[in-house]
């Protein structure tokens, strides 16, 4: 992989990471595009973990507080209110690891076939026209709703199995979650704020189911790999504080179009 297929594919992943359009998705298509018959694993992780950087980033205020207030529930005098009435703060990072485990299951039954799925060019278009149906009716959909006190635990597995589903390539994840949290009932602003902190151990649980492979392959210096990692990072923390500002605004619906005209060109070309 030269640098300059390095960078295109970094920026892809940084954009399509965060924005609802599959970065997967993208990138097995990309990579037919420039005949990488295989990823990269080590190029993999890299730019997963730039995405990574990205996200936590951008929510650093909020993780700080989520891992103040855990430490204070589980070791101080706050933990005496129990699961009743728990803090906000706690509440989310709670949710968040109860939406991670339907994420995390489903990631390791569909890891067993992942070379079939990233494979087929036909299985990306057929799913990104779907992810445009599933984001399309969330226009429909007001701006008020549930905070995060209405993040009920069905709530959050749900949401964490439409994230675990987006592993199959043409299926957005934040598109996914930030619909199906849409649907669920929550406003949009809670919507996006915990599908992307819902990503955060999405993200890197994929890196690290990656990273005994990706270290023993080498080359995690070299500058290719290095230089999609960082465009990674800053396109992603574009993409990333683009996307809150849309679904704040209630504007998800917006890249339906965007995926089915990909969908429907890829199907046409494959079929």
């Amino acid at each position: 992989m030269t640098i300059i297929q390095a960078i295109a594919l970094g920026v892809i992943q940084g954009l399509t990471e965060f924005l609802p359009v599959s970065s997967s998705g993208h990138l097995v298509l990309f990579q037919h595009l420039f005949g990488l018959r295989q990823p990269e694993l080590i190029f993999d992780v890299a730019v997963h973990l730039g995405t990574l950087a990205a996200v936590c980033i951008y929510f650093y205020h909020d993780l700080i507080r989520m891992i103040t207030a855990l430490a204070k529930w589980v070791f101080g005098r706050n933990r005496k209110a129990g699961l009743k009435n728990p803090p906000a703060d706690v509440w989310l990072a709670l949710m968040i690891l109860a939406g991670t485990v339907p994420t995390a299951i489903i990631g390791l039954c569909f890891h067993k076939i992942a070379d079939v799925l990233f494979s087929s060019v036909l299985l990306v278009g057929g799913m990104l026209v779907g992810t445009g149906i599933w984001m399309w009716f969330t226009r429909y959909k007001t701006g008020t709703g549930k905070d995060v006190s209405g993040l009920s635990l069905m709530r959050a597995v749900l949401i964490g199995i439409a994230q675990g589903v987006a592993v199959i390539p043409g299926v957005s994840r934040s598109g996914a979650t930030i619909a199906a949290a849409l649907y669920l009932g929550l406003n949009r602003e809670t919507a996006a704020r915990y599908s992307f902190l819902l990503s955060i151990p999405a993200i890197l649980g994929a890196a690290l189911v990656g990273l005994p492979e990706s270290a023993s392959a080498g080359s995690a210096g070299s500058p290719a790999v290095l230089a999609g990692a960082v465009c990674a990072a800053a396109v992603g923390y574009a993409a990333l504080s683009f996307l809150v500002y849309l679904v704040k605004k209630g504007h998800l619906s917006l890249f339906a179009p965007y995926c089915w005209a990909v969908g429907g060109i890829v199907l046409m070309l494959a079929w």
